[in-house]
C-alpha cells in the first residue's frame, strides 16, 4: 500500500492498493458513511425527449460515494464499494457500485481517523516491504502451494500424482510429479523464502531436486515435518513455529503465535483475559501486554477505548484476521482477548 497523500484539514487520506494483500486492509478500513472518491465508469446522461433512449456506452469518471456497504472476497481481487454518488459530473443521489482494483487509487474521508484506522493502514505499508512466503505442503499423492497473505492462506495450485500400478513405485514416476510441482512454482515464485512441509519423505525428495536443478530458488528454504498434508498442513506448521526470520514475520504466522500463546495460557490458568469486560478491567489495571482484537470488531467503540487504554499503558495491540484459523479461534472467545504481564482479580 502506498499513501499518496493526506489532508489533516479535510480528514482525507489518498491509498494506492498494490496487492491483494491491500485490498483486505481497505475492506477493514471503510466504514458505513465515509465519503469515497475513485475513477470509474458510468453510463453518461440521456438528454432529449425520447421515451425509450438508447443505451450510450460507459463513459470513465471520477464519483464519489457515500459508502453503504463493503465486500471483499478473498478469491477475488477487486473490492466493491455500493452506495449513493454524494459527487460527480452526474447522477447525484442515485445508487452505484465502485469496483476497486490493485491500483486503483482511491481517496478516503472520514469524520474522525481513529487510532485503528492509522494503524490499519500503517501495517498495510510495512507489509508491501515484506517478501512473500510461499508454502508447498507435498506427500506422495498430491502437492498444495498456497501463500501467506495478511488475511490467512491462500491455495493457488494443486498437483496430482495418479497410481498407475508399478509405475506409483518408480523413480521415474515420482520425478515427473516433483518435476510438475517445481514448474507450478515457478509460475509463482521469485527468490523469496519457501515453506516445505508434508509427512513422509517426498518433501525431502522435493527439497534436494530444486537444489540440483534451480538453487536459486533453494536459497531459503525451510523443511518441516508435519502429520498432514495440504492447506491442514499448512495450518499445522503454523502452530509448531517455522522458523526464519523473514517467515516469521509474515503477519498471518504471528497473528497464529499470539493466539496460541493465548490459548496455551488459558489452558494453563495463567495470564490471559478474554471478553470485552474482563479486559476491560486487565487495561485498566495497566496488566495487559498484548491485546488481540479480531478485525470484526476493531471499528467498534467499545475496541477504540481498549486500545487507548492499553497504549497509554505501554501495551501493544493486535488486530487478527477472521478469515484464517486462528482468527476463528478468536472469535469464539467473543474476538477480544489480552495476554497479561501478570494477574488480576
Amino acid at each position: 500500500m502506498k499513501v499518496l497523500h493526506q489532508d489533516t484539514k479535510t480528514n482525507e487520506i489518498k491509498l494506492l492498493p498494490e496487492t491483494a494483500d491491500d485490498l483486505w486492509h481497505l475492506s477493514n478500513l471503510l466504514d458505513e458513511s465515509d465519503l469515497v472518491y475513485a475513477v470509474t465508469f458510468r453510463r453518461k446522461e440521456e438528454k432529449g425527449d425520447k421515451l425509450r433512449p438508447e443505451r450510450t456506452e460507459k463513459a470513465r469518471m471520477k464519483l464519489g460515494i457515500r459508502v453503504k456497504k463493503v465486500e471483499f472476497h478473498e478469491y477475488d481481487d477487486r473490492l466493491r464499494l455500493l452506495g449513493e454518488i454524494e459527487s460527480g459530473p452526474q447522477d447525484v443521489g442515485q445508487h452505484h457500485t465502485l469496483m476497486i482494483g490493485i491500483g486503483d487509487a482511491v481517496t478516503i474521508v472520514k469524520p474522525d481517523w481513529k487510532q485503528a484506522h492509522l494503524h490499519r493502514i500503517q501495517r498495510a505499508v510495512e507489509a508491501s516491504e515484506k517478501p512473500t512466503v510461499l508454502f508447498v505442503s507435498i506427500e506422495d499423492t498430491e502437492a498444495v502451494i498456497a501463500v501467506a497473505r495478511e488475511y490467512g492462506f491462500k491455495g493457488v495450485a494443486t498437483i496430482t500424482r495418479n497410481p498407475e500400478g508399478k509405475m506409483y513405485e518408480s523413480k521415474a514416476n515420482e520425478d515427473a510429479f516433483l518435476d510438475e510441482t517445481i514448474s507450478k512454482l515457478l509460475q509463482i515464485a521469485t527468490v523469496e523464502p519457501l515453506v516445505i512441509l508434508g509427512p513422509g519423505f517426498t518433501k525431502e525428495a522435493l527439497v534436494q531436486r530444486l537444489r540440483d536443478k534451480h538453487p536459486d530458488l533453494a536459497s531459503e528454504i525451510i523443511l518441516i515435518s508435519t502429520g498432514q498434508a495440504g492447506m491442514a498442513g499448512v495450518q499445522e506448521a503454523m502452530k509448531k513455529g517455522l522458523g526464519g526470520k523473514a517467515v516469521e514475520s509474515a503477519r498471518v504466522a504471528r497473528e497464529t503465535r499470539l493466539v496460541e500463546q493465548l490459548f496455551s495460557e488459558i489452558g494453563s490458568d495463567g495470564l490471559f483475559a478474554y471478553g470485552t469486560e474482563s479486559v476491560r478491567l486487565a487495561a485498566e489495571s495497566g496488566a495487559v501486554s498484548v491485546l488481540l482484537v479480531s478485525d470484526t470488531k476493531v471499528r467498534t467503540e467499545e475496541a477504540d477505548t481498549l486500545i487507548k487504554l492499553v497504549e497509554g499503558a505501554s501495551g501493544e495491540f493486535v488486530i487478527i484476521s477472521s478469515l484464517h484459523e486462528a482468527g476463528r479461534k478468536l472469535e469464539s472467545l467473543g474476538g477480544v482477548a489480552a495476554i497479561l504481564r501478570y494477574r488480576i482479580e
